[in-house]
Order: structure tokens, then sequence, then C-alpha cells
């Protein structure tokens, strides 16, 4: 049975369990392998980490924290922004609501296919670009024009809801008030592992988020004749 419970071993701390040694050691591999012909320096930082945790038994951030066990499960991060577009308010859920217009602006998203006029299927890039994430979500409040909200289906690889309220904010304005929330990737692997890329993660989606402003007031929005989701 794994020993959750730290010691010292050789003057080093061992506060890692065995089945999260294992896989920091996996991912650090991973990590460092891929660098190879792509230089990135946080990846390799990465995962030059990830193999000192998977090698020693020793977690570095757990010893500052002053955590002597395992951390706490994964909580929810939750993501709160306003901002103002230069857009008419129906102009702006027309173009939310198409979702498949989703990966236009938000780098962390590979796909989006709608199956109905309220299921959606994503597919979005892993935490630190190791493989991917899918997850099928619904929409669960739609109400034009003002507000939008949607949460994940069972079985998804990020759990997640959210909503967006519309609101007029002067001539050709529209003020959007966006909250989501989110359990990191990985949760269901180890909960220590989840937290390491829980920060970039939380700041990839914040900033894909506020690119919507920058992109839907660059943009020509469709005419009668024109599909909502083909954007020039």
């Amino acid at each position: 049975m794994e020993n959750e419970q730290s010691y010292v071993h050789d003057k080093i701390t061992v506060n890692v369990g065995n089945t999260e040694r294992i896989l920091s050691a996996g991912l650090g591999a991973f990590l460092v392998f891929n660098n190879i012909g792509k230089p990135s320096l946080g990846k390799l930082l990465t995962g030059g980490y990830l193999l000192y945790r998977g090698a020693t038994g020793h977690c570095p951030l757990y010893s500052l924290a002053g955590k002597d066990n395992l951390p706490d499960p994964v909580k929810n991060i939750n993501i709160r922004t306003s901002f103002l577009v230069n857009k008419s308010r129906d102009e702006v859920y027309t173009f939310w609501r198409k979702l498949e217009n989703m990966p236009l602006f938000m780098n962390h998203l590979e796909t989006v296919k709608e199956m109905d006029s309220t299921r959606s299927h994503w597919k979005a890039k892993g935490p630190a670009g190791i493989g991917s994430i899918e997850w099928d979500a619904e929409i669960v409040k739609d109400e034009p024009g003002r507000l939008l909200g949607w949460s994940s289906l069972p079985g998804a690889d990020v759990e997640n809801a959210g909503k967006i309220d519309f609101h007029d904010a002067g001539l050709n304005q529209t003020k959007l008030d966006v909250v989501i929330s989110y359990r990191p990737p990985l949760r269901n692997i180890s909960a220590g592992i989840a937290r390491l890329f829980t920060p970039g993660f939380e700041k990839m989606i914040r900033s894909d988020v506020e690119n919507f402003k920058t992109y839907i007031e660059n943009i020509d929005m469709p005419t009668k004749e024109t599909e909502p989701g083909m954007m020039h």
C-alpha cells in the first residue's frame, strides 16, 4: 500500500506518494523528449522538475507550503471577467451563440462541433502541450441577446460550466460579464500533478476569453446572405 506520509531519507524529505512519483517521471520524460528539436524553456524546466519529483520523491512546492502529506483534492477554479466590446449586443450574442466560432479567437481550442441545437463536442490542447482533451457540453440557458449558459456533460475530460451576460453599454457597445468554472485536467490521475498545471491553464483560458474583444472588433459581421459562422 502506498505510504502517503512524508519521511526523511538521506536528508531529502520524501513527500510524494509512489503513484504520483511514477506519473511525475513519465510526464517529465515526455516533456523533455518532445522538447528535442523544438526548444521550449518552459517545457524543459517543467519536465526537469517532474523528473526530479519522480526520482527523489521530494516536492519542493509541498515543502514550501508546509505540507507533510499529499495535497488535498484539486478545487474548482473560477474565472470572472468583464469587458466592453464595440459591437451591438445582438451582434455579439449572435457570434458567441455560434459555438463553432470559438476556435477563431480561443487559441487553446482545436475544434468545436455542434451536434444539435444545444449539444456540442469540444476538443482542446492539453496543458503544457501534452496531447488533447475532449468533452461534450450542453447549453442549459439561452435568452437571445441577454444570457448564455452552458455545462459539460458527464464523462468530460474537463468538467466545466459558465455563463455570459450581455448588456447594452451605449451606441454599438456591449458589456460582457463572463463567469467560467472548471476543474483542471489530469485531476483523475493525480491531484498533485494537476496543481502544477492549474496556473497556466487558468491564464490560458482567461487570455482566450479576452481575445474575443480584439477579434470581433476587427471583423465584418455577417449579412443576411452570409452564414453566421463564416467570418472574414
